[in-house]
């Protein structure tokens, strides 16, 4: 957006009564999108293979199918996260465009509170919340599992409350938001920051800052080859768009 003022281009939209020339606001309408791949898989067997698979109650067919859908949906969240090397592409939680903060966070240390652990998430969505300047609060964080199990122990005396509940119910975006943050685990942040330390990336959840676009999975009609059986599998997977780059933020050793 380009939105001049109208006295003065930093001011605000003062008009007279007769005023003739009007300041107009301008959107940029350039597309942000980023390529898509075609992905794809054969799945075929020989109708023996079928039939004695069927026999011992176990369809080939069926697990191969099985199969492919497991290996699209690990490269599907492969793609999401970290992107492909081979394509050149990034994903949620190495995008080159956001420079990632430092952390010297202790957790691990004897006597460490719950209130400072408070205290260093707080300066992370303080620091994603400031770069946007302050009109976008982050609403999700991503931790390393290691420091995520860390957060499942009660912070009570009597158990009946986690370090976890204490800190999404208690932290800025919460306040902010008016609803707990959501905290979960992402194994591709442990050693993912700069030196190896692990990464925290802290956004918010919504399309309208960051997205991926994918095209479900679709088949060709199935082909015979001799006793053979063959179907090939298809799809296409893009690449994580951050039409938002200010609206995520990385904590290296978090």
């Amino acid at each position: 957006l380009a939105a001049p003022g109208g006295l003065t281009p930093g001011g605000k939209n003062w008009i007279g009564g007769n005023s003739t020339a009007i300041a107009g606001i301008a959107v940029g309408i350039d597309k942000t999108t980023l390529p898509m791949h075609l992905w794809g898989m054969e799945v075929g067997y020989s109708i023996p293979e079928l039939v004695r698979s069927q026999q011992v109650g176990r369809p080939i067919d069926t697990q191969k199918h099985e199969g492919l859908r497991l290996k699209h949906n690990m490269d599907v969240d492969e793609m999401v996260y970290i992107g492909d090397t081979d394509k050149g592409s990034s994903g949620l939680v190495n995008n080159a465009a956001i420079t990632p903060a430092g952390f010297d966070a202790e957790w691990y240390a004897d006597g460490m509170t719950p209130d400072q652990i408070l205290t260093d998430i707080n300066e992370l969505i303080y620091e994603t919340w400031a770069r946007s300047g302050f009109a976008v609060c982050p609403t999700d964080l991503l931790l390393p599992p290691k420091k995520f199990g860390l957060l499942t122990k009660p912070v009570t005396s009597a158990g009946s409350e986690s370090l976890l509940m204490y800190i999404a119910k208690s932290c800025l975006s919460a306040q902010q938001n008016g609803r707990p943050l959501e905290i979960k685990p992402l194994k591709w942040l442990t050693g993912r920051g700069v030196g190896g330390a692990d990464r925290a990336v802290a956004y918010t959840k919504d399309k309208q800052f960051v997205r991926y676009p994918m095209v479900p999975l679709q088949r060709t009609p199935l082909e015979c080859r001799g006793i053979h059986q063959l179907t090939t599998y298809f799809g296409t997977l893009g690449e994580v768009e951050f039409v938002y780059p200010e609206t995520v933020a990385y904590a290296d050793g978090l």
